[in-house]
Parts: structure tokens; sequence; C-alpha cells
């Protein structure tokens, strides 16, 4: 089972990671990868469905880590396609207040639901029966009423709430790369100026992104690829590209990440020897 549910997540982020590489429209990117991801949830679900779980352990790792994986790009996409058509026209004034106000909705998604960020994000596992094992739920674990009109053969009480976090974290991501724009805080493009090749770049941010060392392993591999292009004042074309070049290298694939550990480990010998 998670065999096959990590093989239809790779493939889906495969196809939105080309899809972000080929559109730059947020509108019409999200319209398609609403689409792809729709297809994917259907198959998923027909999956579960023809098949029963191995055990309630099983059942609770699927619905907490496997579905809302999926169900959390779904969320991110449409909240992304609606606050694009509903962008103000204006001066950077107006926007900048529509933008704070999509974060403070954000913030009062986590203050309503504090106590389970706190049971989710420390990996606690004592209420696991109730959240995430069908036909389980209980009224007094502050439901959604969302829930009460979800399909139950393929829903639990709390799955969508982990696929709102993880969503969240994405969309803020994405709403702060937006003030930051807007703001015009970016770092002065006469500071810094990237001069190693584009390659080496698109390998230490794909390094990065791999480690998950941005917003708890959620960031969205084209917006570290932006602030990595503004930052530097480069432009890395098509980011994705450049990533499959590097994947069918057939000698070190690897080459920047280990010149860097080199070039690392000789400053420090270095300055151990003055």
């Amino acid at each position: 089972m998670k065999k096959y549910c990590n093989e239809i997540f790779f493939q889906l982020e495969e196809k939105l990671n080309e899809l972000s590489f080929e559109v730059d429209d947020s509108i019409y990117l999200s319209e398609i990868a609403i689409k792809m991801i729709l297809g994917c949830l259907a198959e998923l679900k027909k999956f579960i469905l023809e098949r029963e779980f191995k055990s309630d352990e099983e059942e609770i790792y699927f619905f907490k880590h496997l579905k809302p994986q999926m169900v959390s790009k779904l969320i991110y996409y449409n909240t992304i396609f609606k606050i694009e058509t509903k962008r103000p026209f204006g001066g950077e004034k107006t926007l900048r207040k529509y933008l704070n106000k999509e974060l403070e909705k954000l913030k009062r998604f986590f203050d309503n639901n504090l106590e389970f960020y706190k049971y989710y994000r420390t990996n606690s596992t004592y209420l696991d029966h109730k959240y995430f094992v069908r036909g389980k739920h209980d009224i007094k674990l502050s439901l959604d009423t969302f829930y009460f009109e979800a399909d139950h053969s393929f829903s639990t009480s709390h799955d969508y709430k982990v696929a709102k976090i993880l969503a969240n974290d994405m969309i803020q991501v994405y709403l702060e790369d937006q003030l930051s724009i807007s703001n015009q805080k970016k770092y002065d493009n006469d500071s810094l100026k990237w001069t190693g090749s584009k390659t080496a770049l698109t390998e230490l941010i794909y390094a990065l992104y791999a480690n998950g060392v941005f917003n708890n392993g959620n960031a969205d591999i084209k917006v570290i690829a932006k602030v990595f292009e503004s930052m530097f004042n480069i432009d890395l074309g098509d980011f994705y590209h450049i990533f499959m070049e590097l994947k069918f290298r057939k000698i070190n694939r690897t080459k920047f990440i280990d010149s860097l550990r080199d070039a690392l480990i000789r400053k420090m010998d270095e300055q151990d020897g003055q």
C-alpha cells in the first residue's frame, strides 16, 4: 500500500514540477494542477476502497501521512486560484492589504486549531485511533462541519485537517513571497551576484529542497528557486531541465556539493594551522 501510494505521489510531484516551469500564469497553472490532483485522488480512492487495510496502524498511517500529502496540494492550488482571481487592481498599498488579509486567514485557522496543531507537530499518537480511523470520530474533538458531509469510506475526522496544515505552510510561503515582491524588500542586486554556474546553483537549491530545510520541508521548489534568483540576481531559466541533466549525469551527480564540502574542510584545516 505504502509503495503504491508513494509511486502515485512521486509521479504527481514530477508532473507538477514540470508544469510549474512550463506555465507562468498562476491561475492557469492552478486550474491544470487541480485537474491533475483530482485524477490522482480518484485513482487513490479506487485503490483504497478495493482493498482492506491490514491493521488499524496501516489505516492510521494512510490517513495521517499519505492521503494528506495529496489533498494538501489540492487545497494549495485551489487557494492560489482564489487568491489570484480576486487579486485587487490598484497600487502596492492595496495589494499589500489584500495579501496580509489572506495571511490573517491562516493565522485564524492556526488559532482555532491550536490543540490539534500541537498534537500533530509533536508527532503525538495517543488519539490517532479516533483521528485517523474511519468511523471512529468523536464529536467532542472539535470536528469540522466538512467532515459530516464527506465520504466516510475515504475520510476520517481529521485527515483533512492535517492536509490543511500542510497546505497552509505552502500558502504562507506563497503569500510572503508575493509580499516581498510588493514591498520590494529584496536584496540589493548590486550587493551579491552569483558568479558560479547555473548548474551549480541548481544543484545547491535542489539539495536544500531535498533536505527539507525550508518551512519544515513544505516549501515549493519553484518558490525556493525564485528567492535564490532574486537574492543573487540571476535568471535560472528552465530550472527543471537543468535538474534533469544533473539527474542523468553518468559521473558525480553532486559535483558542486562535493566541491563545497572539500572547500570548507580546506578552510578549516588552514585555520587550524594558523
